[in-house]
């Protein structure tokens, strides 16, 4: 139901909203990538110092030895630039939602026999700068700041799968941060 909302506001927000040239960018985060978390987003510009960005990010990877880093991510936010769209320096406004399956991981040693999976909503105030890289491509810098709530249940293992309770965690702090690739669309 989420995504059928999300994907509603985008078809209805490009046919009420003007498109040319520099008005759409698809890009990605490299720091999700670094993660193993393939990515991908679509930003466009109904006003000259608006934008709305839609960024959605998923990962079922298998790992060696049971590791799991499973979660998948939808990123709605409006930002307002301080010169035109996509120059220089812009504030934002963001949520996330996403659902995560982690665990059993040996580098982290209060995963290394244990497995978290829940759901995570967030929202907060975002600060970026994005450079033009070229006529369609560009590179921007951002960090994101605010509330983030944790429901999760904790198990021993995958294999076995005994429960050891339901948990909640509450985040004030950063909560997002990017270094993305953007192409644009003529």
């Amino acid at each position: 139901m989420k995504y059928i909302f999300l994907i509603i506001l985008v078809f209805v927000s490009s046919v009420f909203c003007k498109v040319d040239a520099q008005t759409v960018s698809l890009h990605t985060n490299v720091l999700l990538w670094g993660t193993t978390t393939p990515n991908a987003g679509v930003e466009f510009a109904p006003a000259r110092r608006i934008t709305l960005n839609l960024s959605g990010a998923y990962n079922a990877w298998k790992f060696p030895n049971d590791m799991k880093l499973n979660l998948y991510l939808a990123e709605p936010e409006v930002r307002y630039w301080f010169c035109r769209k996509f120059e220089g320096h812009f504030l934002g406004v963001y949520g996330q939602y996403g659902h995560y399956n982690i665990g059993q991981i040996p580098f982290i040693s209060s995963l290394t026999d244990k497995v978290l999976r829940g759901e995570f909503y967030a929202g907060g105030l975002s600060y970026g700068y994005h450079q033009a890289l070229g006529d369609r491509w560009g590179i921007e810098w951002s960090i994101g700041v605010g509330y983030a709530y944790m429901p999760y249940e904790k198990f021993r293992c995958a294999e076995c799968g005994e429960r050891l309770g339901r948990f909640s965690r509450t985040h004030i702090g950063p909560t997002r941060a990017g270094i993305t690739l953007h192409y644009f669309i003529r």
